[in-house]
Protein backbone atom coordinates (compact mmCIF):
# COMPACT_ATOMS: atom_id res chain seq x y z
CA UNK A 1 0.00 0.00 0.00
CA UNK A 2 3.13 2.32 0.44
CA UNK A 3 4.38 2.06 -2.49
CA UNK A 4 0.86 2.99 -4.33
CA UNK A 5 0.71 6.37 -1.75
CA UNK A 6 4.50 6.76 -2.55
CA UNK A 7 3.72 6.27 -6.64
CA UNK A 8 0.78 9.08 -5.63
CA UNK A 9 2.68 11.52 -4.40
CA UNK A 10 5.22 11.58 -7.22
CA UNK A 11 2.83 12.29 -9.89
CA UNK A 12 2.42 15.76 -8.91
CA UNK A 13 6.09 16.24 -9.58
CA UNK A 14 5.77 14.23 -12.53
CA UNK A 15 5.51 15.22 -15.83
CA UNK A 16 1.83 14.30 -16.73
CA UNK A 17 1.04 15.38 -13.14
CA UNK A 18 2.11 19.24 -14.20
CA UNK A 19 0.12 18.74 -17.92
CA UNK A 20 -3.07 17.92 -15.28
CA UNK A 21 -2.70 20.76 -13.33
CA UNK A 22 -1.98 23.60 -16.18
CA UNK A 23 -5.17 21.62 -18.12
CA UNK A 24 -7.30 22.37 -14.57
CA UNK A 25 -5.77 25.76 -13.91
CA UNK A 26 -6.51 26.40 -17.95
CA UNK A 27 -10.77 25.36 -16.87
CA UNK A 28 -10.15 28.08 -13.87
CA UNK A 29 -9.05 30.71 -16.06
CA UNK A 30 -12.64 29.70 -18.27
CA UNK A 31 -14.59 30.38 -15.10
CA UNK A 32 -12.59 33.76 -14.28
CA UNK A 33 -13.72 34.84 -17.64
CA UNK A 34 -17.34 33.84 -17.10
CA UNK A 35 -17.09 35.84 -13.75
CA UNK A 36 -15.37 38.98 -15.75
CA UNK A 37 -18.36 39.13 -17.92
CA UNK A 38 -20.96 38.84 -15.96
CA UNK A 39 -19.81 40.73 -13.39
CA UNK A 40 -18.72 43.61 -16.31
CA UNK A 41 -23.22 43.12 -17.33
CA UNK A 42 -24.16 43.70 -13.92
CA UNK A 43 -21.63 46.96 -13.18
CA UNK A 44 -20.56 44.92 -9.79
CA UNK A 45 -17.30 46.79 -9.41
CA UNK A 46 -16.53 44.28 -6.48
CA UNK A 47 -17.12 40.88 -8.10
CA UNK A 48 -15.09 42.30 -11.30
CA UNK A 49 -11.96 43.04 -8.35
CA UNK A 50 -12.54 39.34 -7.08
CA UNK A 51 -12.28 38.11 -10.86
CA UNK A 52 -8.97 39.96 -11.92
CA UNK A 53 -7.60 39.17 -8.57
CA UNK A 54 -8.56 35.01 -9.55
CA UNK A 55 -7.31 36.08 -12.50
CA UNK A 56 -4.16 36.83 -11.22
CA UNK A 57 -3.86 33.69 -9.01
CA UNK A 58 -4.26 31.72 -12.04
CA UNK A 59 -1.44 33.10 -14.01
CA UNK A 60 0.57 32.57 -11.23
CA UNK A 61 -0.31 29.18 -11.03
CA UNK A 62 0.43 28.27 -14.74
CA UNK A 63 4.00 30.37 -14.82
CA UNK A 64 4.50 28.04 -11.49
CA UNK A 65 3.98 25.36 -13.19
CA UNK A 66 5.40 26.12 -16.41
CA UNK A 67 8.72 26.74 -14.38
CA UNK A 68 8.69 23.61 -12.90
CA UNK A 69 7.88 21.73 -16.25
CA UNK A 70 10.90 23.03 -17.66
CA UNK A 71 13.04 22.38 -14.56
CA UNK A 72 11.78 19.16 -15.22
CA UNK A 73 12.80 19.28 -18.75
CA UNK A 74 16.10 20.20 -17.65
CA UNK A 75 17.15 17.24 -15.60
CA UNK A 76 16.19 15.06 -18.57
CA UNK A 77 19.38 14.57 -20.48
CA UNK A 78 17.23 13.57 -23.87
CA UNK A 79 15.63 16.77 -23.81
CA UNK A 80 19.01 18.80 -23.74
Amino acid sequence: MSNALSKAKGFKKSRTGLYVSMATSAFGAVGVYKQIKKARGDNDTLRLLDAVVTGAAVVTNLAILYRELKRLGDDDVLLG
